[in-house]
Parts: C-alpha cells; sequence; structure tokens
C-alpha cells in the first residue's frame, strides 16, 4: 500500500489534491481511500489529508502517521509546529514541497536530500491563470507522477473532482493542460510502499465532573489570541499603495480577524504578525489602493524526524 499525507493552508487544495489522487488510482484498477482533516479552520490554516492507494483492500483507516510520500503546498508549514508536516519522516519517505527553492537548497541541511523534490506550483499558476488560486490540479497531478500513476488517469481525475465544484468546461480544460505541465516538469523520486501500520485501539477517556465554578467553558488564552501569531499563514500579502488610498475605511470594516487598523491620516496599518492573508480587503478596495503581493520564501532548514 503507498500511504499519501498531504499538507496545505485553507483554500489551497489540498483536500480536493488528495480525491483527484484518489480518483486516479480508482481509475486505473486500485483500491483507494482519501480522506481530510481540518475541523473548522479558516483559509490561512494548515490542514492536511489522507489517501491510501493498494491492490488489495484497505483495512486503515484514520491518519497517515508513517507516510510513504509527503506532499507539502506550503514550504512555510515546515516552521510552522502546528502543522507537523515532518512527523513521521525518515530515510524511505519522499518528500514533495511546493517551493521555488531547488532540492538541494531546501535540502542542505539533511542527510536526506535526495528524497526531496520540489516545484514552485505557485508560480505556474501566476502565470498561466494570471491570479491568486487553488493549486489543487496541479499538486493531484504531481502526486500522481510521483506515485506511478498515468497522464490519461490524473487527466480524467481532474475532470471528474473539479466538475463537482460547478467548474465550466474551459476553466477545468485549463486546469487540465497545467496540471499535466506540472505532472512532467517535476523531478520524479521513488515512493517505497511501507508496510501497513498496525493502529492501537483508542482507550475510552471518562470526563471528570466539576461544579460550574470550576467547569464553565471560558476562553483565557485561546489559539487565535495575540498569543499565537499567524502571520506565517500567509501565502500572498495585502500591500497599500498610499498614493491611491482614499481614506475610505472599507479595509479596516471588512477585515474577519481585525488586523487592520487606521491612523490619524485615516490610511490603513496592517498588523502582519497576525494578517492570515484572506486578501477580503485587497478584493473589497474601492481604488485597488491594496494589491496582493507573494511572500519571499527563505531558507528553510528541512529536516527528517
Amino acid at each position: 500500500m503507498q500511504a499519501v499525507r498531504f499538507h496545505g493552508r485553507g483554500g489551497q487544495g489540498a483536500k480536493t489534491a488528495s480525491r483527484i489522487l484518489g480518483t486516479a488510482a480508482f481509475l486505473e484498477g486500485y483500491q483507494a481511500q482519501d480522506s481530510p482533516i481540518y475541523g473548522a479552520e479558516r483559509r490561512g490554516a494548515p490542514v492536511a489529508a489522507f489517501t491510501r492507494i493498494a491492490k488489495e483492500p484497505i483495512r486503515e483507516r484514520g491518519l497517515i502517521a508513517r507516510p510513504d510520500l509527503v506532499v507539502i503546498a506550503d514550504a512555510s508549514l515546515i516552521d510552522d509546529p502546528a502543522a507537523r508536516v515532518l512527523d513521521g519522516i525518515d530515510e524511505r519517505t519522499a518528500v514533495f514541497v511546493n517551493s521555488s527553492l531547488t532540492a538541494e537548497q531546501l535540502g542542505a541541511q539533511t542527510s536526506h536530500a535526495g528524497r526531496l523534490t520540489t516545484l514552485d506550483l505557485t508560480d505556474i499558476a501566476l502565470q498561466q491563470f494570471g491570479k491568486r488560486g487553488a493549486i489543487s490540479a496541479l499538486l493531484g497531478a504531481v502526486a500522481g507522477r510521483l506515485v506511478g500513476l498515468r497522464r490519461e488517469s490524473i487527466h480524467e481525475a481532474i475532470a471528474r473532482e473539479l466538475a463537482d465544484f460547478g467548474l465550466a468546461a474551459p476553466v477545468i480544460e485549463r486546469n487540465q493542460t497545467v496540471a499535466l505541465q506540472c505532472y512532467d516538469a517535476v523531478r520524479t523520486v521513488s515512493v517505497v510502499a511501507g508496510a501497513p501500520q498496525p493502529i492501537a485501539p483508542a482507550q475510552l477517556q471518562v470526563p471528570t465532573y466539576e461544579p460550574p465554578t470550576r467547569g464553565t467553558a471560558r476562553i483565557s488564552a485561546a489559539a487565535n489570541s495575540v498569543l499565537r501569531e499567524t502571520g506565517g499563514w500567509r501565502t500572498f500579502r495585502p500591500v497599500l499603495v498610499p498614493d491611491k488610498c482614499n481614506g475610505c475605511w472599507l479595509c479596516f470594516a471588512y477585515c474577519p480577524d481585525g488586523v487592520i487598523s487606521m491612523n490619524k491620516d485615516d490610511r490603513p496599518v496592517i498588523d502582519y504578525d497576525h494578517c492570515k492573508g484572506c486578501q477580503i480587503c485587497v478584493h473589497e478596495c474601492p481604488t485597488e489602493a491594496l494589491v496582493a503581493e507573494r511572500e519571499k520564501e527563505g531558507a528553510v532548514a528541512w529536516k527528517a524526524k
């Protein structure tokens, strides 16, 4: 069995990519299973999805602790302790990272650089689609290439999965074309199927009753408070073009996280430590004074754990 774990940020399409991979495998006669885990997260938050592919019935369920292939949709997740993208990786694990850095640059500080491959899918999407968007079809195509699936299966799987979103045929065809370009462009690394991992049965937890003075729900230090810097969730940041701003305050009003304040000149000031990069302010700005600028990617130390 081949076990593939996808890591991405909300809105990048990791869940759909896992479905594309599972559908493509099913079209080739394999048993396939895919499932996401993301709870009630919002755009930019770390999410994960899992795909299992086998010739025999798949008895395992749940998350994949020891993956054969890890697909990382955003290199910034590597340094995010909440994402845990490196959990369960060892010398045999193949890793793909959507990154502008080469595998050698990204793996410079690890002895496992030979198991790492990269391709800048975000840049390809910007060039081919002309705007930001989900890279689900591109991720699914790259994952399919790495596990050895055929181009024809990937092509059909993209059509089936994207059709469920109600996309127009020309849009789906464009995704198919660009995805297969990525399929051909990615440098392959071998994906070695591991042995099935036994799953320990969960132990029953019995809650202890507490009186209202102690048991009443309250928030003292929530994960979305100022104590949790969520600026690392961004792929694109909103940047102000001062000459175009008319001080209308719409960006302040529409920001869902309250990270935009206004200075004495009625110009927005963005708290980049907590801005998640949802780009609502960019979309709502009537004068296009806020523009989306891609985050610059620095050197990342990739280490197997």
